[in-house]
């Protein structure tokens, strides 16, 4: 942060991500669509054991983003992949043909994973110096 030289801080503009960090992100939002997908098959196929070891691998994957790129951002991009796909998954086709059943389990799993997601996102950490000895407060 900057000063203006009367002491208040001025906050820097924001930046362009660069090509390392965007391809994180994106190799993040596709790894949480692999994670919807598997979770959706093993949160019904092995239930209760199954649910709960999807919902922990989902927020696995979005507190270990945001602890890898040290940002919430890293938390964001699996959650929207994640969020996307098993909206998508819970689209019924015109064939009838669907994954989730309507079964309680698949609500705990949606709104479940959801919750997860908004957690992970507001635990993953903001932007910190680095330096242990830096003060915050001043």
């Amino acid at each position: 942060m900057k000063t203006d030289g009367g002491g208040s801080m001025l906050a820097q503009p924001l930046q362009r991500p660069s090509g390392r960090r965007a391809a994180a992100l994106l190799g993040l939002f596709l790894l949480g669509a692999v994670v919807a997908l598997a979770g959706s098959l093993v949160q019904s196929g092995l239930f209760p054991g199954g649910l709960l070891l999807a919902l922990v691998g989902a927020a696995g994957l979005f507190l270990g983003g945001a602890r890898v790129t040290n940002s919430r951002g890293g938390a964001v991009a699996p959650a929207v992949g994640w969020t996307v796909t098993v909206i998508l998954l819970t689209a019924s086709r015109p064939e009838g043909d669907f994954l989730f059943g309507a079964g309680g389990g698949s609500y705990v799993f949606l709104l479940g994973g959801m919750a997860l997601a908004v957690i992970c996102a507001t635990l993953g950490g903001g932007r910190q110096p680095g330096v242990d000895d830096v003060r915050l407060g001043k």
